[in-house]
Order: structure tokens, then sequence, then C-alpha cells
């Protein structure tokens, strides 16, 4: 029986969410419903998408039986809410990064989770990458050796783009793009809690940090105003771009991991990509868990941490922050 999903948010992500699953089998992902803010919203992107239904409130999703799980793919600063709301109806939910706020959202999502026994994933796609997967398994098998420093960089001009330099919008390099260096970094270290953060960054006129740095064993650099093109290394290299890589260099020797053509234009490089994450919450559901091993609850958890230890010594503070 197909996974049936139900999309919650109709922007950019979602969009690119949509033409990933239809990269995948009919017989295993259908997207059956779609839920905006305003119905003309969910409207056309139903239409452009082929959903059968569209909602003008995402209230009327969470009424919809015939949903198996829930993409949110909201702006994050309403990750909580919203999450709340599918959550203990008793929906399936897989939210896009990031998961939340603060740790303290985080774990209200998490906690909400377990009480109404469904299951919930933070969409760090980059996790279910084949690229990544390959990474853990020369990881396991300690076949690039012990592993003493981590070097990862993201950097995109984003300065034009309210999202990026709101901090009402939840803005800044660090939670949109830094993230992905960070979680990086976590895989490889198998979620090993860091014994020191040092964190530096540039502030913008509206309080949202541009560039972060950490240096315990793990060094990376986050920038939303300078785009930079540098893989994730380790001795070895996850290509470019890092967070959604299709190569691999190991020893000199690189391996390709295609990804399918899309049906439609898409908002963000490798975007079919987003059909691995599918894959494993459709894989997880099967096997009726409540979490997925390659982003758990518990990774997600030491993420936020981290970020808001981060903001906390550039001094970058989020009105969810004190409530």
């Amino acid at each position: 029986m197909a996974t049936r999903w139900g999309i919650c948010g109709a922007g950019n992500i979602s969009h690119d969410f949509c033409v990933a699953l239809r990269t995948l089998s009919h017989e295993d992902h259908q997207i059956a419903a779609v839920a905006a803010r305003s119905l003309e919203s969910a409207e056309k992107f139903a239409k452009t998408h082929g959903i059968p239904k569209a909602y003008g409130s995402y209230q009327e999703l969470v009424k919809d039986p015939n949903i198996d799980v829930v993409y949110i793919g909201v702006l994050h600063t309403h990750h909580l809410q919203v999450g709340l709301l599918f959550l203990n109806a008793g929906k399936n939910v897989l939210c896009e990064k990031p998961f939340a706020m603060n740790l303290r959202e985080v774990r209200q999502l998490i906690s909400a989770a377990c009480e109404n026994n469904v299951f919930l994933m933070e969409a760090v796609w980059s996790r279910c990458f084949p690229v990544y997967a390959e990474v853990g398994r020369l990881l396991s098998e300690s076949a690039v050796g012990e592993v003493k420093m981590v070097k990862a960089y993201f950097g995109l001009s984003l300065l034009d783009r309210e999202r990026i330099t709101q901090k009402e919008q939840g803005g800044g390099g660090l939670m949109l793009i830094g993230m992905y260096c960070l979680q990086f970094a976590l895989m490889v270290f198998k979620g090993e809690r860091p014994e020191s953060i040092h964190a530096t960054g540039v502030l913008l006129p509206s309080g949202t940090v541009n560039i972060t740095t950490f240096i315990p064993s793990v060094f990376f650099t986050c920038s939303s105003y300078i785009y930079f093109i540098k893989p994730a290394e380790t001795l070895n290299k996850v290509g470019h771009p890092m967070h959604c890589p299709t190569v691999l260099e190991l020893n000199g020797k690189k391996t390709e991991f295609p990804l399918p053509e899309p049906g439609l234009p898409l908002n963000f490089p490798n975007s079919t990509g987003l059909r691995y994450e599918a894959e494993e919450v459709r894989r997880c559901l099967l096997k009726g868990l409540k979490e997925s091993i390659k982003m758990s609850l518990t990774d997600s958890e030491l993420l936020t941490e981290i970020m808001d230890e981060a903001r906390r010594q550039v001094g970058v503070v989020y009105e969810q922050d004190s409530q």
C-alpha cells in the first residue's frame, strides 16, 4: 500500500519535495492533499502537482483521515505551532529543517510525538543521501582510519532575501545553512557531544548572525552573504554541494551517485534528492518505527543545543528564546 502524503505549506521547498516524490513509484508514494493558508494558494499548488485535495487551512488537513504522514514545509518560526497541531492529532510528521527555533521548542515537538505515539523526523535530507550512507559505512568499517578533524564550508549570497536577513522570520546563516555543516560533523563523530564550542560571528543590523565558525575537533564556516564552494572534508571529500552531494572522493577516487531528472523546474539544487528522505520515512512507517536512525530525535536535540550555544556566544536572540 502506498504511503499517503499530506503537504503542509505551498512554498518553494514544498514544491521541490512534491517534484521529488514524483520520481518515486506511485505504488509506494502518493500525494493525497495539500494545505496552505489560503485556498487559492492550495488549489494553485494542487493543480501544478496533480494533487486531488486542496485545503485552505491546516486544520482541514488535520481532519483528513486518508493521510499517513504530513510533510511540514512552512517557515520554521511556525514549526512548533504547526507541528503540535498535527502531532497532537495523531499524525506522523516529517518537519523541515531547522526543526524549530530553539531547544525548548524542539523538545516540545518530541514530547508531543512521544505522548501521541507517532513518527517524527527533522527533514535533514542530507542524512538520507547515498553519499552520506557510504560515508557512514566507511566510518563504521574504519576504512578511513580514526577521524581527527572535520572541515565543512557552506556559503551563499542571500542578503536579498528577507527570510535570511530578518530576525522575525528566523533569519541568519547559522539556522538555515550552517546547520548543514554541523549535522555533517555530528554524523561523522556519531553524535558525540563536543567538549567545547567556540563561535564567532558577524551580526547584520537586524541582529541575525552571518558567519559562524566552530573550533573543537570540528571546523566549519557558513555565510549568507559570501558565496564559496568548498567540499566537506575529513581526509576525504564529500563533493559540492556538501548538503546534497552526488560525488564522494576517497583516496583520489571519485564515485558518483546521480539523481533522477525532475519533472518540473526546481527551486533549489539537487532537490530530487528529497526523494531519499521520503523513502526513509516510508521505511520507518512500514516497520512501525517512531523515529529514524539516520536523523534521530536525539541528533536533532544535540544539533539544536549546539546552535543555541553558538547563537548565545555571538549574541543572536530570537523572540522565541524569551518565551
